[in-house]
């Protein structure tokens, strides 16, 4: 009883044990809401913006997890295959700089024009669009389908089942669930694990 207790009161009292725990988010199927979020080039973006895009992909990601640099090729590979067939990337950047200085805004620009980022690279100040879509890791991967006007949950997950060596992936979950989207199919695995660095959240 005295354990259980014990549990209890760090649940209540402690914000970073909390912090480590995270909403559920949208699932496969949900329609999400849109966001407005900064981009490197200090303009604003929202999905609303994409006016002839057929979907997105939308990449959780950051300057310093490791396992987001090992993806960063892949995530700009993905946005040259896809973004030509209405399906652009947008990178978010989930990090909390004062936890992890190397996710700053400036970094983050930094990190953009040396690597020469196709896409948007948006950071989410105040991590509401991280919490709504259940982000948990770096990187973390949603694709977006519109249906009349509005983005549906296709599939949430990791790029591939190979994070350090992307010859030796077996399985390339994006890919595959691009190939069934574009087709008019249903997605045969619609969800897999994230593979990375957890998401450095604001103290409570």
């Amino acid at each position: 009883m005295k354990t259980i207790l014990i549990l209890v009161l760090i649940l209540i009292l402690n914000p970073a044990w909390k912090n480590s725990e995270h909403p559920a988010g949208y699932q496969v199927g949900d329609f999400v809401a849109d966001f407005s979020l900064k981009n490197i080039d200090g303009k604003f973006v929202s999905l609303s913006d994409y006016k002839e895009a057929k979907g997105f992909i939308i990449a959780f990601t950051c300057n310093t997890c490791p396992f987001a640099i090992l993806y960063e090729q892949r995530i700009i590979d993905l946005h040259k295959k896809y973004s030509s067939k209405g399906y652009p990337v947008i990178a978010i950047n989930p990090n909390d700089p004062t936890i992890q200085p190397g996710d700053s805004f400036e970094n983050m620009q930094r990190r953009a024009k040396d690597k020469n980022y196709p896409f948007p690279y948006l950071a989410d100040v105040t991590q509401e669009t991280t919490r709504a879509y259940g982000a948990t890791n770096t990187p973390h991967l949603y694709i977006l389908k519109k249906i009349d006007g509005k983005y549906k949950v296709s599939y949430i997950g990791t790029i591939d089942n190979n994070p350090k060596e992307p010859q030796g992936a077996t399985r390339h979950y994006i890919d595959e669930a691009m190939d069934q989207i574009l087709t008019g199919k249903e997605v045969k695995e619609p969800e897999t694990k994230a593979v990375g660095c957890s998401i450095k959240w604001k103290p409570a």
